[in-house]
């Protein structure tokens, strides 16, 4: 096979990718080592940047967003037993974000590759990307007992922080900086409606809270938990009492609970590669960091490094310079970083950690404080929460 664009990886970023890409009038074939239905299984987050929402519709797959898509001006941030509300758009002149789950984002644009005839490659084993540093990249698989063979111009690895692209990039050219955080976050996903309409981050002596919600009857709550615990540690009824006494009376008041049909627990961790390029092979997404759930900036960050490779690729298609990619990875890691930053500075602000002292909660008291009182520092804190814009 050949085509102009090899990407690895069927998930929102390897798809937006593509979608963009053929919009552009360039080719592109999407390898996937799963299933399209275990793609679609995934249970993910759903908070989207205003940056992502304009590329969806852009890109002509965002009908179901506007229709189904729950827009918010606005967070709550609960710690001293009140809750803070963040005016995301009066702080930001209008900018908001969007929940609307990434499940629903994949499958959105899964049906538009399918109208547009986009070569989807599932089950793919094994693939590997090769002859990206010289002139001759192309990618390798397998499927049902045979070899297969994608000749390309360029490869886009988009297929996260357990894919196989990241590990191709030679070790002299790698820098890699990460943190691990000392906790989990207990998932729990319930058809019960949402405790409040927008979301409500939560400090508290005994951990970290967040209440969220995927539509108006299915609820998504949260709960700061040890890294060693299980979900069977947690029966329905003692994650509903721990989830009330981490949030504002008036607002456990009002909580509805029911029966969870999922839960799980996953660990948090800050990751950054550095390079996201080496020759024609080219990292986005996981595939090249991760940042922590709390600033809400996984998908959305994945988002943005589509937004600059794919306008990189169509200035060399169209206009035949090679500028947008010899700078794709320094561009893509300047806003990398502040994302990160910001991903960070939201986990410390309202987690509790074992090894803090006296001090360091003093401190957290202040900046929460600080936050309460001051319109700049809520200021600050939106603009990154509805997303820095693609520079």
């Amino acid at each position: 096979m050949k085509t102009q664009v090899g990407i690895i990886g069927g998930g929102p970023s390897g798809l937006l990718l593509s979608q963009i890409l053929h919009l552009a009038g360039i080719d592109s074939v999407i390898l996937e080592r799963r299933s399209r239905e275990y793609v679609l299984g995934r249970i993910r987050a759903g908070v989207l940047e205003q940056g992502l929402t304009d590329q969806l519709r852009k890109a002509g797959v965002g009908d179901r967003l506007d229709r189904e898509g729950d827009v918010h001006e606005g967070i709550g941030l609960a710690f001293g037993g009140r809750n803070l509300r963040i005016d995301l758009a009066g702080l930001t002149e209008g900018k908001v974000v969007t929940v609307y789950g990434q499940t629903e984002v994949t499958r959105d644009l899964y049906e538009a590759r399918d109208a547009m005839g986009g070569v989807v490659i599932h089950d793919a084993a094994n693939v590997t990307p090769q002859g990206f540093e010289g002139g001759n990249p192309h990618l390798t698989w397998e499927k049902e007992g045979k070899r297969h063979r994608l000749d390309c111009d360029f490869i886009a690895g988009c297929d996260g922080f357990h894919g196989v692209s990241r590990t191709m990039i030679p070790a002299q050219s790698l820098r890699e900086f990460e943190k691990i955080y000392p906790f989990g976050w207990l998932g729990v996903l319930s058809r019960t409606p949402p405790v409040d309409n927008e979301l409500i981050y939560a400090s508290h002596p005994r951990g970290f809270a967040l209440c969220s919600m995927r539509s108006a009857t299915l609820s998504r709550y949260y709960v700061q938990c040890p890294l060693e615990d299980t979900p069977e540690d947690w029966p329905d009824d003692r994650f509903w009492e721990e989830l009330k006494a981490r949030l504002p009376v008036a607002v456990a008041d009002t909580l509805v609970t029911g029966p969870s049909i999922e839960k799980s627990i996953a660990p948090l961790r800050s990751f950054v590669c550095e390079t996201m390029q080496v020759g024609r092979l080219f990292l986005a997404g996981d595939a090249a960091h991760i940042v922590p759930p709390t600033g809400a900036k996984g998908l959305n960050l994945a988002a943005s490094d589509i937004y600059y490779l794919s306008q990189a690729l169509i200035e060399h298609y169209n206009n035949g310079s090679d500028a947008g990619l010899r700078a794709y990875s320094d561009r893509a890691l300047a806003r990398v970083w502040k994302a990160e930053r910001f991903s960070w500075f939201m986990t410390n602000l309202l987690h509790r950690f074992a090894d803090q002292d006296s001090f360091d909660h003093r401190i957290q008291q202040a900046d929460l404080d600080y936050l309460a009182s001051s319109k700049a520092a809520q200021t600050a804190l939106a603009e990154n929460y509805v997303g820095l814009p693609y520079e």
